[in-house]
């Protein structure tokens, strides 16, 4: 393909701009998670360590909550501007989606987020946990709408297809569609999870440099906690995810797997280089049988090949081949250091082992790398399908030069990386400042009590 195709830079450009926002709703949506159970314990302790905690890490979710609008409003003129052919034909089903995604998600964390962070001297404690409530429940119902948008183009269902365009025949089908509920736990759990490593690492460099330790031993035992539970979950979600997209994309399984021929006792190739001129791979290193095992739960069981399809209807496969198992490798790795944690715990000894402390902090941004790394996985093992079976990629794309891809292209690149720059330069702000270790707790008022400063 040429480097100035139209249909190749409107696809790097949305996957650029699209991997660059999906950060921080990954982050906000965890930090939510955080948040409410800090909020918990501090109405429930009146600990003032706790109020701290929260005054801390929800400055951090207002910027990434911050760089989520701005990055994500950009997308919605993406798909009118570079594929209008798509917006055309699909606006039926998912211009709704994207619409109720801004009605009941972004309006509800908008709403109660200045509660949230500015409401402490001004509300009682019952609503300003129900706003820290009503913010979560609006990142989770954001994830919920756009990945129900995103599953449909997956595996689409309720739907019509009259002179081309679709139109909706059941709601209920579009939206429960048969990959999105387990995309969306999917999702859900990994930037939970995300967020828990998050807050681990900041709270473990904390321990490491012996400063704000009192603060930083409460996040770090929560953070760990989390990551416990939802390090192992995430593998059990995989597993589910996995078996649904082999029911309905084999083709993209085969890909991940590297699998050319559809095969009784399918290999799992823990490396490998997929040839896609040759239909072949090289340097394998394989476990026999392992793949059938795990896709099909039956060590002979049959897994569909690449070859199964014509060659023009294939991912490309060595993006989707090596994204899976950066994701999967991440994702082992975490898993182990939370159940080290956990042995940790009970041992006494969580927060005494500098190379456990360092094996947190480097692993603060790893969710993120897995995150981005599930997402190539799954949008690059669709291609070449926008509509999966049913719409290609090169039919959705607007008639625009080239040259004008190009250069928004580039602008997007360097603009991004100024806003990237600022992000990281004002959360290390915060995080060199660090939690109040004995902030003034505000009083405890009624619920109705509303005070002026």
């Amino acid at each position: 393909m040429e480097i100035f195709d139209p249909v190749l830079l409107a696809r790097l450009q949305f996957a650029f701009t699209i991997a660059f926002h999906i950060l921080f709703p990954t982050l906000t949506i965890g930090l939510a998670l955080f948040l409410v159970l800090v909020e918990v314990q501090w109405l429930r302790t009146r600990d003032a360590l706790y109020y701290g905690l929260y005054r801390f890490w929800a400055k951090v979710f207002a910027l990434a909550f911050g760089m989520g609008v701005v990055t994500g409003v950009v997308l919605s003129f993406q798909i009118g501007t570079n594929f209008s052919r798509f917006s055309e034909v699909t606006g039926n089903v998912l211009g709704p989606l994207l619409g109720y995604e801004v009605l009941t998600a972004f309006f509800l964390e908008a709403g109660f987020l200045g509660i949230m962070l500015f409401g402490w001297e001004r509300v009682g404690d019952k609503l300003h946990f129900l706003a820290t409530t009503l913010v979560t429940l609006g990142t989770t119902a954001s994830a919920f709408w756009i990945l129900a948008a995103n599953s449909w183009m997956h595996t689409p269902a309720g739907y019509s297809l009259e002179n081309g365009i679709f139109h909706v025949v059941s709601w209920w089908d579009v939206v429960f569609n048969p990959s999105f509920p387990y995309r969306l736990m999917h999702m859900l759990n990994a930037s939970y999870l995300t967020g828990a490593f998050v807050v681990a690492g900041v709270s473990a460099w904390y321990l490491l440099r012996n400063e704000n330790v009192a603060s930083a031993r409460r996040s770090f035992s929560i953070a760990l906690a989390l990551a416990a539970i939802l390090a192992p979950l995430q593998l059990l979600l995989g597993d589910l995810h996995g078996l649904n997209t082999q029911e309905h994309q084999p083709i993209k399984v085969a890909a991940m797997e590297g699998l050319w021929e559809t095969t009784r006792g399918a290999p799992l190739l823990l490396f490998a280089l997929p040839d896609m001129t040759r239909e072949t791979n090289h340097y394998e290193i394989r476990i026999p049988r392992a793949a059938s095992l795990i896709l099909k739960h039956d060590a002979d069981g049959e897994v569909r090949g690449l070859k199964e399809a014509a060659p023009e209807d294939r991912p490309y496969v060595p993006f989707v081949f090596f994204a899976f198992r950066i994701m999967i490798g991440i994702g082992l790795l975490l898993i182990a250091i939370a159940l080290i944690g956990l042995w940790l715990r009970f041992t006494d000894k969580l927060y005494d082992r500098r190379g456990y402390l360092w094996s947190c902090v480097l692993s603060a941004p790893l969710g993120f790398v897995a995150t981005l790394s599930g997402w190539i996985v799954t949008e690059s093992g669709r291609q070449p399908w926008v509509v999966q079976g049913i719409m290609r990629t090169s039919e959705s794309v607007s008639q625009v030069p080239a040259e004008s891809v190009l250069t928004s292209l580039v602008l997007f690149v360097v603009v991004y990386n100024v806003l990237l720059a600022a992000f990281l330069y004002f959360t290390a702000r915060l995080v060199r400042t660090g939690p109040e270790e004995g902030p003034k707790p505000p009083p405890s008022t009624p619920l109705t009590a509303w005070h002026t400063q």
